[in-house]
């Protein structure tokens, strides 16, 4: 079961998930062990006149990201544990 968990976790360490906000004008890649790996940023987004919504932009789709990371880790830890007949809801 160990083993199963190690290859789980460095599994998730190669799966991505893309998460966008402001219609497509921040997009961020988050990996399954939350981890952030990329975020692009449309030029016409940034305004030195309104820095603020370039942050609240960045924010939501970080978090987007990172929430929807964990759902997927959470997903393939379901697929390992419902064979053993384990239901461990939030164990990631």
């Amino acid at each position: 079961m160990q083993e199963q968990m190690a290859e789980l976790q460095k599994g998730l360490q190669t799966k991505t998930i893309e998460a966008t906000s402001g219609g497509g004008m921040i997009t961020v890649v988050v990996n399954g062990a939350q981890e952030v790996s990329s975020i692009r940023i449309d030029p016409s987004v940034v305004d030195p006149k309104d820095i603020e919504m370039l942050q609240d932009l960045l924010l939501a789709a970080v978090n987007e990201g990172l929430r929807r990371s964990k759902e997927m880790a959470s997903e393939e830890m379901g697929k390992l544990t419902s064979g053993l007949g384990l239901n461990i809801p939030g164990l990631f």
